[in-house]
C-alpha cells in the first residue's frame, strides 16, 4: 500500500526536501519528515502554513498536484481591510490575473480561526483593518490565492491551507506529520 503522509508545514519551511544552492541554510521537508520514497503532492510557498500532502504513488500524487482533475483546496486566508460584497463575488466569479481568468472560488468571511501562532508574527497596522476569508480553488497556479486576493483590493496577511480534496490538517501541529488511514 502506497504511503500518503499529511504535514503541517511550519511557515518559513520549503516545501522541499533539499536546499541547494542557497546562501544560507533554510529550513526544509527534511528537517521534519525522515520517510524515504515520498515526494511532495504539489506545493505550498514557504511563507505559507499548512496542509501538504506527500506521497510514495505517482498516479495519486498527480491526481492530487495536476489541475486538470480540480481537486478542491481550502485555504483560510487573513486579509487587510474588510472585503465588501463586490470583493467577494470577484473571487466568486474570478479574477483577471496576468495569467489570465481564474476559475471561481468558493469564498465565505468568516470569525478569526483558532489556529497555532505563527513565528514570526504578521504585521499589524494600528489603522487598517483585517478579516479572516475561507476560500476554495480548484486549480493551482503559482501564489494564486495571494494573487487573487491582491487583485480584489486585499492583500494577504497569513495564509493557511487548511483542506485538500477530504484531507485536513485539524487537529495536526505545525511541524508535525501523521499517515492517512
Amino acid at each position: 500500500m502506497p504511503d500518503l503522509i499529511l504535514f503541517n508545514k511550519p511557515f518559513g519551511v520549503l516545501p522541499q526536501f533539499t536546499d541547494r544552492g542557497s546562501p544560507t541554510e533554510r529550513l526544509t521537508l527534511s528537517n521534519f519528515i525522515d520517510q524515504p520514497g515520498v515526494y511532495p503532492a504539489g506545493r505550498l510557498d514557504r511563507d505559507s502554513e499548512g496542509l501538504m500532502l506527500l506521497t510514495s504513488d505517482g498516479k495519486l500524487q498527480a491526481r492530487i498536484a495536476d489541475p486538470k482533475y480540480k481537486m478542491p483546496k481550502t485555504y483560510l486566508v487573513q486579509v487587510e481591510g474588510e472585503p465588501d460584497a463586490q470583493a467577494l463575488d470577484q473571487l466568486r466569479q474570478g479574477v483577471q490575473l496576468k495569467d489570465g481568468l481564474t476559475r471561481p472560488a468558493d469564498v465565505d468571511r468568516i470569525d478569526d480561526p483558532a489556529l497555532w501562532p505563527r513565528d514570526p508574527p504578521i504585521r499589524v497596522r494600528k489603522n487598517i483593518p483585517d478579516c479572516w476569508l475561507r476560500l476554495t480553488i480548484r486549480e493551482g497556479r503559482n501564489r494564486q490565492v495571494r494573487r487573487m486576493t491582491a487583485a480584489v483590493g486585499h492583500p494577504t496577511l497569513r495564509l493557511v491551507r487548511w483542506s485538500i480534496g477530504d484531507w485536513t490538517v485539524e487537529g495536526l501541529p505545525p511541524g508535525e506529520w501523521r499517515r492517512d488511514r
